[in-house]
């Protein structure tokens, strides 16, 4: 805060010896221009200070109430992990009987593909076996 007052002092002082020697002066005073730039950067730190202050304050607000939000989460979810264990186990039953229950059904199509085949396999020999004895009928009627 001196450092402040005394740059403000400073200003005016320079400020009115600038102003008693004409508008031109003022312009290109090299003091002026000093001084202007320190006052520029005056206000740009001030700025940054409150902004800083504010994040300070937020971040104060939230590691007061942060921590119970925290624990209550935490809480939460450790009540949550015995369903969830459950749950995955019973999971992975219904995953085994689904592949045992997968096993089965490839099993019982290959044994339905084996009958089918055998079943065509006698109904061509029947076939074959009818129309022998119907070619020998249709011989026997011509005749």
């Amino acid at each position: 805060m001196m450092f402040s007052k005394a740059l403000v002092i400073a200003a005016f002082a320079a400020g009115s010896c600038s102003a008693s020697s004409g508008g031109e002066a003022v312009a290109k005073n090299p003091i002026r221009k000093v001084v202007t730039m320190l006052q520029a950067m005056q206000k740009k730190v001030e700025q940054e200070g409150e902004k800083e202050k504010e994040l300070y304050e937020k971040f104060q607000c939230y590691c007061k109430t942060g921590g119970g939000e925290l624990t209550a989460s935490i809480s939460a979810a450790e009540s949550k992990v015995p369903a969830v264990s459950s749950d995955i186990e019973a999971a992975e039953g219904k995953l085994a009987q689904t592949k045992e229950d997968l096993k089965q059904a490839q099993a019982d199509r290959v044994a339905a593909k084996e009958a089918m085949a055998e079943a065509k396999a006698i109904r061509e020999k029947e076939a074959a076996a009818f129309a022998a004895e119907k070619a020998e009928a249709d011989t026997n009627i011509a005749a």
